[in-house]
């Protein structure tokens, strides 16, 4: 283990512990087969970034969302060099039902998630899901957008009560897909702010819309 996953596992030892056995508890609950499918269905959407970059895609066919979708699209890009790149690799964090502590496998088996491969932290799917809505936020009415991030967060609580990512990887991949979409706003805004020096005017402005209308005309 390295002496990064070391120091996580040490430091946030007491809160971790504490917040996996909370859902754990939730997972035994009365509510837990409707938990359990909820938040099942929750992190299947973060597989791959699959979902959330199909739909940043869709935005991006419209001349009136696609700001929003570049947003989405390049925070998930600069949150996965960030985190499947960079940090995961160097932290090399095991994950929970892979340690030291017996009672994580047994609360990872219990609710039946999948193993998964990679390390532990931070989350990728968590990083990916605040990197697309933060760029998402940045590049929209902020009076209503700000609801998307109640999505990253979900996706983070799925990662928890299935036991596959620490609750302080969760942090760091809130963190890390935080500043991913922040800089993909900022870069999104300034190609928009310069467009008109650049032959990318032409993308910015087109809008698959008026193909069907010129059709009809």
């Amino acid at each position: 283990m390295t002496a990064a996953a070391q120091w996580l596992n040490e430091t946030f030892a007491s809160f971790d512990y504490a917040v996996l056995k909370f859902f754990h508890n939730l997972a035994q609950s009365a509510a837990g087969p409707f938990i359990d499918f909820f938040l099942k269905f929750i992190t299947l959407l973060g597989e791959e970034g699959l979902f959330l970059i199909i739909l940043s895609l869709i935005l991006m066919f419209f001349k009136k969302t696609r700001k929003a979708g570049a947003g989405m699209l390049l925070g998930i890009i600069i949150g996965s060099i960030f985190t499947n790149l960079t940090i995961k690799p160097y932290v090399a964090r095991p994950r929970p039902y892979a340690s030291d502590v017996d009672v994580f496998k047994q609360w990872w088996e219990y609710v039946g998630a999948r193993h998964e491969s990679e390390f532990s932290f931070p989350s990728g799917h968590t990083t990916s899901a605040m990197a697309a809505m933060t760029g998402l936020f940045f590049t929209t009415n902020k009076k209503v957008s700000w609801t998307a991030f109640i999505f990253a967060i979900l996706m983070g609580i799925s990662r928890i009560y299935l036991c596959v990512h620490y609750p302080s990887d969760v942090l760091g991949g809130l963190i890390v897909g935080f500043v991913a979409g922040f800089l993909s706003a900022l870069i999104i805004g300034l190609i928009y702010k310069n467009r008109d020096k650049h032959a990318i005017n032409k993308i910015v402005e087109f809008d698959i819309c008026d193909i069907f209308k010129k059709k009809k005309a």
